[in-house]
């Protein structure tokens, strides 16, 4: 019952530092919480909590604040991610269900986070190596030239345009892009892209010799498009709202902007969850690798299409954050986005 009861103290002292910024002492806690003890039995209990490193002085303050660790505990005996509610969720579609394209749902999925959250809010695209192909437009446009459009099941359009070296105006040149329209979408369509590439070379050596060249020019795009290094890139938003928890930071917030400029870092962060859509992670202070992040917390998620992980999308702030309401946040947005990704696979 003991333990219990210096999880609940726990509990109370993170929600009152969270809330308050101040270190929080045992007759405060007797008095805001009904913890059903006096504070003497509460100082003890912080007593132990402190041995365990749960929880800290920061000065000669009699009050205590939560360690990396402490925040740690209380992250991970949450029961259950609460959910937002109704009002927030619908706000949050509404937000949303406007978006025109891939690059307007990251634009308003990372305006959004920041806004919920009031913290720098990272996005990552899509990854193209997680992602099928959907379909392969091929428009002529001119006497020899093609728009070969490529719809990936994310949303995503990648548009490119080749001089195909035929005449495609005529009966015989519409005959080809038809086959080849035909030929690429047999073998590239509903696959991942890593399949598609391979499968799509291989029709060059196929074709006639009369539509090789033609054929090697829309595959030599698609080859481009599948391998676009736009897949590597995260999208932040909310970076002044550091400066609102300034006095979070021992030093300076110098250190956590140089972190966030380089972006290889952040998609390595995002690209160590797992594959679980439904798993919120947090990683907390020192847990974070990077050095200029470790007094930090970064709470994320994955997003796809289906049950597949395609990318990952969260927040990151001061430790002293709401963890609750920030993993709700977090969840709920990826959420959402992950059924804008099934709506555009499904139309």
């Amino acid at each position: 019952m003991s333990e219990d009861r210096r999880l609940m103290v726990l509990r109370a002292i993170v929600q009152d530092y969270v809330q308050t910024s101040e270190p929080v002492g045992s007759r405060a806690l007797v008095e805001r919480h009904h913890l059903g003890v006096s504070a003497a039995t509460v100082r003890n209990d912080m007593a132990l909590l402190e041995e365990e490193g749960l929880i800290h002085a920061p000065h000669t303050s009699a009050g205590r604040v939560p360690t990396d660790a402490g925040y740690r505990v209380f992250v991970d005996r949450l029961s259950a991610v609460k959910p937002l509610g109704s009002g927030e969720r619908r706000a949050i579609g509404q937000f949303l269900e406007g978006a025109v394209d891939l690059d307007d749902v990251v634009d308003r999925t990372v305006r959004l986070l920041a806004s919920l959250t009031r913290q720098v809010a990272v996005v990552q695209y899509p990854s193209l190596t997680r992602s099928t192909v959907r379909h392969i437009e091929l428009v002529p446009m001119g006497s020899s030239h093609l728009m070969i459009v490529l719809i990936v099941n994310t949303g995503r359009v990648e548009q490119r345009v080749v001089d195909t070296g035929r005449v495609l105006s005529d009966g015989t040149g519409e005959a080809l892009v038809a086959s080849i329209r035909s030929r690429i979408n047999e073998v590239a369509a509903g696959v991942p892209f890593t399949v598609a590439a391979t499968r799509l070379r291989r029709l060059v050596d196929e074709a006639d010799e009369a539509d090789r060249a033609a054929m090697e020019a829309v595959v030599s795009a698609l080859g481009d498009a599948l391998v676009e290094e736009r897949e590597e890139r995260v999208v932040l938003a909310g970076q002044a709202n550091l400066a609102r928890a300034g006095s979070d930071f021992p030093r300076t917030i110098g250190p956590i902007l140089e972190a966030l400029e380089e972006h290889v870092t952040l998609l390595r962060l995002l690209g160590q969850l797992g594959d679980d859509p439904d798993l919120v992670s947090v990683r907390i202070g020192s847990e974070n690798p990077v050095t200029g992040l470790q007094s930090t917390s970064l709470v994320s998620m994955g997003y796809g299409s289906g049950a597949e992980r395609v990318a990952s999308l969260g927040v990151l702030g001061p430790t002293r954050m709401d963890y609750p309401t920030t993993m709700a946040s977090v969840r709920a947005v990826a959420r959402y986005v992950s059924e804008i990704l099934d709506e555009n696979q499904a139309t």
